[in-house]
């Protein structure tokens, strides 16, 4: 049996804070707040928006404090625990849980909501990081990987279930960097993202020849491009294609002395072949306002009063703020309700309208102070755990900020996806600042008291 209370470090007096960490945290909270209540000022959402936002200030302060003064290694003894209340969650929400936005991902309370996936995110970093640390003696092998992604197939398929793509998005590059942290093999990572790119770039490159029909038109090459996502022909002939080049590159490869077994070759290209066919699936099972979404992204200009709307109107209203903005509460794009979205997915925009190009980049100067901390908690950690689990945050808040910067400035299609700490959302502000209190846990036990 074991006792909550035995992970609490009596020790905390003597352990010291990351101030630097704690305040920038602290300041993206402020400056989030701000924003968030700027943005729905005047609006029929400003009462009930602001209402939940006070109240998820001290819950996020007090899951911070919860990640802070528990020993984090709990989380690695007790995985299994973690793992049965993850899935536990995740079924719930399927069973009991009401529908948002076509997705079946909160609980409905009566003071509150919940979107048990924010928690899952930042439970699947402890969870993974703990399978990897006990694995560390054989990491190299191939099995460790196919056990972890075993592990966490459960978990992704329930929360694609809602369905719920955002998670996804953000925890699978998590999971890799924990891997490349831990020292699995790099042709296995490479392996992994091959598939990854290519059951995601077959979809992009269909959906832009279907928004350029003159450019297939004109191109027998993009014309059989287009043809594979429907004529079986196409397909073998891509698939022969593929091989034929990776025997090509094989027989160069061994002109210039350079000798990789075939069985790689045939990996490698069995991979992409996988990918490719990937590709058609999610094609496949694409819905229309996620094709709208990429359709918006790759071309956002073709369609500005439906598809592109959401992010032309976020960059006027970002652009319109000049250098030092329009002032808090004074923004005219995203208070005449030009810009959507704008206290959750495009909060950036109100933050460069109201507080200018400098406000923006005091924001994006917090978030690389507290990934800068991050990595250096990690370097200074008192164990492989705490290693890991630093690696983890790190990068899912790193693609958080690329994603959500990415998407306003269109280089990243819209993804749903907040802006942590500076986003309205209740539920993605707690499972944050619990990720960040777990950092600081880490930092407090970098020497070992117990």
């Amino acid at each position: 049996m074991f006792s909550l209370n035995s992970y609490s470090d009596q020790s905390i007096k003597r352990t010291r804070v990351d101030y630097v960490f704690v305040i920038a945290v602290l300041l993206l909270v402020l400056i989030g707040s701000l924003a968030v209540m700027s943005a729905v000022a005047g609006t029929s959402l400003s009462g009930v928006v602001v209402k939940k936002h006070i109240v998820a200030i001290p819950v996020g302060i007090a899951a911070f404090l919860f990640g802070w003064f528990f020993n984090y290694q709990i989380y690695e003894e007790q995985w299994k625990w973690l793992y049965g209340f993850v899935i536990l969650l995740l079924v719930g929400v399927l069973i009991f849980g009401s529908y948002q936005r076509g997705s079946k991902s909160w609980f409905n309370f009566a003071m509150f909501s919940m979107q048990p996936s924010e928690i899952c995110r930042v439970a699947m970093i402890l969870i993974a990081a703990s399978f990897l640390q006990r694995n560390m003696r054989r990491i190299k092998e191939p099995s460790v990987i196919f056990v972890l992604f075993a592990i966490m197939a459960p978990i992704f398929g329930l929360i694609m279930k809602q369905p719920d793509f955002s998670s996804v998005v953000i925890s699978l590059p998590a999971l890799l960097m924990l891997m490349y942290c831990a020292g699995v093999n790099i042709f296995y990572l490479i392996l992994i993202f091959l598939f990854g790119f290519f059951a995601g770039i077959f979809p992009l490159i269909w959906t832009y020849l279907y928004l350029h029909p003159d450019a297939m038109a004109a191109s027998g090459l993009l014309r059989f491009v287009g043809g594979m996502s429907s004529n079986v022909w196409y397909m073998i002939l891509f698939c022969a294609l593929v091989m034929l080049i990776g025997y090509l590159v094989w027989t160069l490869l061994k002109q210039f002395r350079i000798y990789i077994g075939y069985i790689f070759v045939l990996i490698v290209c069995g991979v992409i072949i996988a990918g490719f066919l990937s590709g058609m699936v999610v094609d496949k099972h694409v819905k229309p306002y996620q094709r709208k979404r990429v359709e918006a992204f790759l071309a956002p200009k073709s369609d500005p009063k439906g598809a592109g709307y959401n992010v032309l109107q976020a960059q006027i209203a970002m652009g319109s703020g000049g250098a030092l903005g329009k002032g808090l509460f004074s923004g005219t794009q995203s208070r005449l309700g030009f810009v959507p979205e704008k206290h959750t997915d495009f909060i950036l925009a109100v933050v460069g309208e109201e507080m200018g190009l400098w406000g923006t980049l005091g924001v994006l100067a917090l978030y690389f102070i507290i990934l800068w901390r991050i990595v250096m908690i990690a370097y200074s950690a008192s164990d492989g755990y705490g290693y890991l689990v630093c690696a983890g945050i790190f990068s899912m808040f790193l693609i958080y900020a690329i994603v959500n910067f990415g998407m306003l400035i269109g280089l990243a299609p819209v993804a749903g996806i907040p802006l942590p700490l500076i986003s309205y959302g209740g539920s993605n502000f707690v499972a944050s600042m619990w990720a960040f209190g777990i950092v600081q846990s880490i930092y407090s036990r970098r020497i070992s008291f117990r």
